[in-house]
């Protein structure tokens, strides 16, 4: 299995009671159920006061690698890639368990 954690960082100025930010969460949430590569899915905002922290994180799960290069290249899952470059920067950390 291949696990892959993304962390999202807001760009300053920008609240995630946001409509685009909104919109860009929705589309992160709905896309379990529609990519058939997903095995593990969860998303949530950040609970965490620190200042090294990110704001918002995905932890999903995938088969293998060749699932998760699907699922990358998704459509649905870009149009979500499309709108969360308009508002944030993000790092991803994919590795086996």
């Amino acid at each position: 299995m291949i696990r892959h954690l993304v962390l999202f960082k807001l760009d300053k100025d920008v609240e995630r009671y946001h409509p685009r930010v909104v919109e860009g969460v929705e589309a992160f949430r709905s896309l379990e159920g529609k990519i058939a590569e997903i095995r593990f899915w969860e998303l949530g905002w950040n609970l965490s006061d620190r200042p090294i922290a990110y704001d918002f994180a995905i932890n999903s799960g995938f088969d293998d690698a060749a699932a998760l290069r699907r699922y990358v290249e998704h459509p649905e899952h870009q149009a979500g890639v499309t709108l969360w470059k308009e508002f944030s920067t993000w790092v991803i950390a994919d590795y086996e368990y």
